[in-house]
């Protein structure tokens, strides 16, 4: 149940994040917020291309085993492996076939196979719309983490 509802809510908050668009915003968002107040963004993410090549996923026989991270694969998160980002590193995904895009943490080292770019978790490749052979061509672009809210309040 837990990691229905994880895999809910950072599908959610990356979903609203990516969906956010010029002109969203209030007229009057420069208004004044009382302490501690969240202010909340209404800017796009923005992101660079990186790098285009062949995704492939993998997923239960992973499950639980220790990534490059230190922490266990989870096949139901958004996350990937790649050969060069850093660890932590948030990269979006899109399938040139059906120009599906999800957001994936980078928690791994891979691909194996040398003519692939990236392996994506299961949930990942399932949000892409992946095939059934597991292989698609992918765009990945670098995504600069956005500040999502801030507190200023007393410190």
């Amino acid at each position: 149940m837990l990691r229905v509802l994880s895999q809910v809510a950072v599908t959610v908050v990356f979903a609203t994040a990516l969906g956010a668009a010029p002109g969203n915003s209030t007229p009057d968002s420069k208004q004044q917020r009382a302490p501690g107040q969240i202010q909340e963004s209404a800017k796009p993410i923005k992101t660079r291309k990186f790098q285009v090549g062949k995704a492939s996923w993998y997923g239960r026989i992973f499950q639980h085993k220790q990534t490059a991270s230190g922490e266990p694969y989870d096949m139901y998160q958004f996350t990937a492996a790649h050969r060069t980002l850093p660890l932590g590193s948030w990269i979006k995904v899109t399938n040139l076939r059906n120009d599906r895009s999800v957001v994936v943490r980078i928690n791994d080292r891979g691909p194996v196979m040398r003519n692939r770019i990236i392996d994506l978790s299961y949930s990942a490749a399932e949000m892409l719309g992946m095939g059934h052979d597991g292989v698609d061509p992918v765009r990945l672009d670098a995504v600069e983490t956005p500040i999502i809210a801030e507190n200023e309040g007393p410190q």
